[in-house]
């Protein structure tokens, strides 16, 4: 399959049929109201528009639009592609192929359309006027499925802000019934049944959701301030920090149980894990470093969900190593690999120091094994599942982790036991030995360190 630019001329039998998608086979949510309900998304059709890359891209994307609308809770009934230069600025699909998404609705019985792409609250209002049952993007999709999976209270703040900023420019009002206050001397003085509109439910809504926006960055940053005290005690100790990150169900869960045994969730499915998990671990001679799991990415995350995660994400631009785990087993690796890359930019964590690792090869073919070497050589195979390659994981780590930059040699007294503990978890211990005097101890530790054990700097000639 040949990609094409927008500059090229469409097929006319491309541009006039709404192409099936092989293999992807609700109580109408208000969302005018203020609280964000859950999405009760149960029989659904999928739209999507093929503007650039190839036919296999875009059937892609449409099935990995399947998975989230499945990770919803819903059931895949269809799904349309349409190809086109650009979306209508009006339906998004364009209004003859509107009709015909709404006759394919009706012929399934579905109850709700998801189109893949953010969609304007203009789009998002017309075509549910063509194929009259609720149409929903995708952007609206990722939320739901994050509202569904965020479990502590700062992920909760977090998602629910992300939906306030995403339903805000999107209310809608049904006329003056909505209403909640009228003015005194509308319409001339009429009196009752005279009176225009005061301030609308509309307005009201606006205010209120302003309001709770407000609040919500409020508590997070609260929430900030307690993350960034304890990532400042990390710093001050000089303990490095490995953040695991990746494309959505990629196996970073299982990875961090492998590496740590953590415990942490393990599930088939997106976005099982949203609040991050922190664990200590220690490289073969004994160094301590941090090893981070981090929220899963996705193509086209929306840019609310970027921004009210900010302050978790932030673990990982301050990191000293990302991993970047990516499933072997996915047909289409490199686009999970420039998705990441484009968040990592987001937040400015293009310049931490990147270690590829594909994961789940126990999963994928032998010829996808080999076009993984070719496109990164210097990537890592592994399997969380089997361990398979968790070993040379473990030393790459240890090697591309920073080191001490002091080294030296100290008889410290044995009344200091907490200097030795504190060299052991913040440097990097050569040798030990115990003398009469105290403990001898050769390593590497950062200059804060260093000046703390120089008075107990060994003397000349003392054996270590």
């Amino acid at each position: 399959m040949t990609e094409f630019s927008r500059e090229d001329d469409f097929d006319l039998e491309e541009r006039n049929a709404l192409r099936r998608v092989a293999g992807l086979s609700t109580e109408l949510a208000d969302i005018s109201e203020v609280e964000y309900r859950q999405l009760r998304l149960e029989r659904v059709v999928l739209v999507g528009v093929w503007t650039t890359g190839t036919l296999v891209e875009a059937e892609n994307s449409l099935r990995e639009l399947a998975r989230l609308a499945e990770t919803a809770g819903s059931n895949v009934l269809e799904g349309l592609i349409q190809r086109r230069d650009r979306p209508d600025p009006a339906t998004y699909i364009g209004s003859g192929k509107a009709k015909q998404l709404r006759d394919i609705v009706t012929a399934h019985g579905a109850d709700t359309v998801i189109c893949d792409g953010e969609l304007t609250p203009g789009q998002l209002r017309q075509l549910e006027d063509v194929v009259k049952v609720k149409v929903v993007d995708r952007t609206a999709l990722i939320l739901d499925i994050f509202a569904q999976h965020a479990r502590s209270k700062e992920g909760k703040a977090q998602v629910e802000l992300a939906q306030m900023q995403y339903l805000l420019p999107r209310l809608r009002g049904w006329g003056e019934s909505l209403s909640r206050q009228v003015g005194g001397r509308a319409a001339g003085g009429l009196g009752i049944g005279g009176r225009g509109p005061g301030e609308t439910k509309l307005e009201i809504d606006r205010r209120r959701i302003t309001a709770r926006i407000a609040k919500l960055r409020n508590q997070i940053s609260r929430m900030r301030t307690s993350r960034d005290a304890k990532r400042a005690q990390r710093v001050e100790r000089r303990i490095p920090a490995v953040v695991i990150a990746g494309y959505t169900n990629a196996g970073k869960s299982s990875l961090l149980n492998t590496l740590t045994g953590a415990g942490v969730l393990v599930e088939n499915a997106l976005f099982a894990t949203l609040d991050p998990t922190v664990r200590r671990c220690e490289t073969a001679d004994g160094r301590v470093y941090t090893l981070a799991d981090t929220v899963g990415f996705v193509r086209h995350l929306p840019l609310q969900l970027v921004e009210a995660f900010r302050s978790t994400l932030e673990e990982v631009a301050d990191a000293d190593l990302i991993l970047h785990v990516v499933d072997a087993a996915d047909p289409d690796p490199e686009a999970q690999i420039r998705a990441v890359r484009e968040v990592l930019a987001e937040i400015g964590a293009v310049d931490v120091p990147e270690q590829l690792v594909f994961n789940k090869i126990d999963a994928a073919d032998p010829d996808m094994l080999a076009r993984l070497r070719r496109l990164a050589p210097d990537a890592l195979l592994v399997s969380a599942h089997t361990g398979a390659g968790v070993d040379k994981l473990e030393a790459v780590i240890d090697e591309r982790l920073p080191r001490p930059d002091v080294e030296l040699t100290a008889l410290i007294p044995y009344a200091r036991g907490d200097l030795v503990a504190r060299i052991h978890e913040a440097g990097e211990v050569l040798s030990t030995g115990h003398r009469p005097e105290g403990t001898l101890v050769n390593a590497r530790v950062n200059s804060d360190l260093a000046a703390a054990l120089r008075p107990y700097a060994a003397p000349a000639g003392v054996p270590s």
